[in-house]
C-alpha cells in the first residue's frame, strides 16, 4: 500500500489522500491507515464516524487492510473495557503498516555520515563503510560456495541480494572470444541509493565485498546512487587476483 501526503477535515482528521491513488477505494484505505497511525488503535465504529463511512464500508476497508497485513485486529486493553456488554476490538498497525508510511532514515543516516566525517575525516567514513560491507560479506557468504562454477556463485550471491533488499539478478556477457566475457550482477533496487550518492565509499566497499565473497576480481560499471538505473558489477570468466580487502587497518 502506498503512503501519499493527505488532506485534513476541519475536526483534523485524515481525509482522502492526495495522489494516494485513482481507486476510491485505495484512497480510503489509506486514510483509515494513517488515522490508525496518527491517533493509535480504533475501533470500527470510531473509524467510520471519524470517516463519514457507514459499517458495512468500514468493515470491507478493515477487512481489505487486515489482509493485506497494514492492520491487525485486537482485543481492547483492560482499562477499556467498562460497562456492560463485550468492548469493541480495537485495530492497529503492523510493523509492516507502520513501514509503508514515510520515514527520514536516509536523512538520519547522511547526518550521522556527515558528523563522522566532520569529526574523524574521510578515514572514519571508509572506516564505517569498511564495516558495513564486512557485514554484508558475512551474510552472503553462507550463500556462496567459493569453489562452485562462476556462473553459480554469482547466482547464489544474487539470491543473498535479493534476500537482503536489492531485487538482484545475473545475465551472462559476452561470448568465450571476447575480454569482456563474464557474468554481470544487476541490482535494481539499493536501500542506501540516497545516502550513497554522497558517500560513494558505501559502493566502493560494497564492490570489495562481492570480490571476497565470490573469491574473484570484480568491476562496478554501474549504480543507481550515480544516476543509472540497475547497479551493475562485471565478474569475468577469467579474473584478476582481488587486489582491495574490505577492512583496511585504520587504528
Amino acid at each position: 500500500m502506498e503512503i501519499a501526503t493527505d488532506t485534513r477535515d476541519a475536526r483534523g482528521a485524515a481525509t482522502l489522500p492526495v495522489g494516494a491513488g485513482e481507486r476510491t477505494g485505495d484512497r480510503t484505505r489509506d486514510a483509515v491507515a494513517r488515522t490508525v497511525l496518527e491517533q493509535g488503535p480504533h475501533s470500527a465504529a470510531a473509524l467510520a464516524e471519524r470517516l463519514g463511512l457507514s459499517a458495512a464500508a468500514i468493515r470491507r476497508h478493515l477487512d481489505a487492510l487486515v489482509g493485506d497485513g497494514i492492520l491487525v485486529e485486537r482485543e481492547p486493553r483492560p482499562s477499556a473495557q467498562r460497562g456492560r456488554g463485550r468492548p469493541a476490538r480495537t485495530y492497529a498497525l503492523t510493523d509492516a503498516g507502520r513501514a509503508s508510511f514515510p520515514h527520514a532514515y536516509d536523512d538520519l543516516a547522511s547526518t550521522a555520515l556527515r558528523y563522522l566525517r566532520d569529526t574523524g575525516g574521510e578515514q572514519a567514513v571508509e572506516a564505517f563503510a569498511a564495516h558495513r560491507a564486512e557485514q554484508l560479506a558475512d551474510l552472503l557468504t553462507e550463500r556462496v560456495d567459493r569453489n562452485a562454477p562462476l556462473a553459480t556463485r554469482t547466482g547464489a550471491l544474487a539470491g543473498g541480494l535479493t534476500a537482503h533488499g536489492y531485487a538482484s539478478t545475473t545475465q551472462a556477457v559476452g561470448s568465450p572470444n571476447q575480454s569482456t566475457n563474464g557474468i554481470q550482477i544487476c541490482q535494481h533496487h539499493c536501500p542506501v541509493a540516497h545516502v550513497a550518492a554522497e558517500f560513494p565509499q558505501l559502493c566502493e566497499a560494497e564492490t570489495r565485498a562481492f570480490e571476497q565473497v565470490l573469491g574473484t576480481y570484480v568491476q562496478r560499471l554501474a549504480t543507481i546512487a550515480h544516476g543509472d538505473g540497475v547497479c551493475t558489477t562485471h565478474v569475468p570468466h577469467r579474473p584478476e587476483t582481488p587486489t582491495h580487502p574490505i577492512r583496511e587497518d585504520h587504528r
